[in-house]
């Protein structure tokens, strides 16, 4: 009699911890539609205004809205310093932005951080991209890279306090 023994399968491993410099504008994208697909819990960007990077892009949108789906916890947060880029070209942003708005919150910075120039993208707080500033295209990805993260979840977290509401999914009016 033959019997079956099975072993229980391992859990899937997370990736592999790295850190690297990026010099193009395409390998931010490539990095950006990277770090969304490992998000989990929480996306935080800061930009001066998303129009660089890739995030009115079909698969963008898509790994974005795979990532909202996955959890009602799950929250997406935007800080920018001028949003008429995504009022006007950032259609499927905004789609997103009216189908998840339990999920995502996008905010306009204010006075005091109008001088922040290094766009950052942070992933569950142990993954990121960071643009070293805005007018080069040099940047820094981590993966499972949380004491790196942690100075740019500090500075995410300066820029965000300045906020103030940029766009919501609902428009008021008379």
């Amino acid at each position: 009699m033959a019997t079956s023994t099975s072993t229980p399968e391992a859990a899937p491993a997370g990736p592999e911890p790295r850190h690297r410099t990026l010099e193009t504008i395409n390998e931010q994208i490539a990095a950006i539609d990277e770090l969304v697909g490992l998000a989990t819990q929480s996306i935080r960007v800061f930009d001066v205004d998303l129009s660089q990077t890739g995030w009115n892009g079909v698969a963008r949108s898509e790994k974005l809205a795979a990532f909202l789906r996955g959890s009602r916890e799950a929250r997406l947060e935007i800080i920018v310093h001028d949003t008429r880029w995504l009022e006007s070209s950032g259609a499927r942003l905004m789609a997103l932005l009216k189908m998840f708005s339990f999920g995502i919150t996008v905010y306009k910075t204010g006075a005091e951080a109008k001088g922040a120039m290094d766009p950052l993208v942070i992933v569950d707080g142990r993954h990121f991209l960071h643009r070293f500033h805005i007018e080069q295209p040099r940047a820094a990805l981590g993966i499972e890279q949380p004491q790196d993260a942690q100075p740019l979840i500090n500075r995410f977290e300066e820029i965000w306090a300045t906020g103030e509401p940029g766009i919501t999914a609902t428009v008021l009016g008379l």
